[in-house]
């Protein structure tokens, strides 16, 4: 644990050294710490070297985290499947949500959101490579999602988010993440509504170069920052 504002460090200079490759400002690009399986411990630490959003994909251990660390009161983000019956939960305690793929979710979502809150920024979760094991809309039907849940009042749609299947050389990996930005870019030349969305969330430990170089404004490392999980799945 003790490794963390190293790996920190490490994992901005990667940040920075592929933001410069690509032509890209580092201001621009959000590192989001993935912190299911870890410890509030060791989310601390990690506080305490400079980062501030953390993403979550289980609710109950989000929701112990969220009471341990309720004195500097993080950025919270909701990155996992979402049933039903944790909405509510979810609207009121997290400012991000990137895993949307159902209207049904987003509906419950607006309704639960807190009028005392600011609307809870969402993206849409799409499968890119089409995978049966994934979660995620297809990309043809996006748009309509997409028009439907920027409707909704207590939501503000921020783009899309995509896990893609595991790919080796930097030319395979940046396939997939140029087919979101195409997409996104879709979405926003298609309707006025649409004109303001502003984030990719993609890119982990072993593609954020990939990521950056087609236009991710949200990265997503987990095991680089923390090392391995220290609990298991509730």
């Amino acid at each position: 644990m003790h490794n963390i504002p190293d790996n920190i460090k490490q994992v901005s200079a990667q940040l920075q050294q592929s933001a410069q490759q690509f032509h890209r400002s580092v201001d621009t690009i959000m590192l989001l710490a993935v912190s299911k399986g870890q410890n509030s411990k060791a989310l601390r630490l990690a506080w305490q070297a400079g980062l501030c959003n953390f993403g979550e994909n289980y609710l109950q251990e989000a929701m112990e985290k969220m009471a341990a660390l309720a004195d500097i009161d993080p950025c919270w983000h909701f990155i996992g499947p979402i049933q039903s019956n944790k909405t509510q939960v979810i609207a009121q305690h997290f400012s991000w949500v990137h895993s949307i793929e159902r209207l049904k979710i987003a509906r419950r979502l607006n309704q639960q959101r807190p009028e005392n809150l600011p609307p809870l920024n969402v993206c849409i979760q799409v499968n890119i490579d089409n995978e049966t094991s994934k979660s995620g809309i297809d990309p043809a039907h996006c748009l309509e999602l997409a028009l439907a849940i920027n409707a909704l009042p207590r939501l503000k749609l921020r783009g899309l988010m995509v896990i893609p299947r595991q790919r080796d050389r930097l030319s395979e990996q940046r396939q997939p993440y140029l087919q979101t930005a195409k997409l996104l870019n879709s979405l926003k030349s298609s309707s006025a509504a649409l004109n303001s969305l502003d984030t990719l969330s993609m890119g982990m430990s072993g593609d954020l170069s990939a990521a950056i170089a087609e236009g991710a404004t949200i990265v997503r490392v987990g095991t680089a920052i923390f090392g391995p999980r220290t609990t298991t799945k509730p």
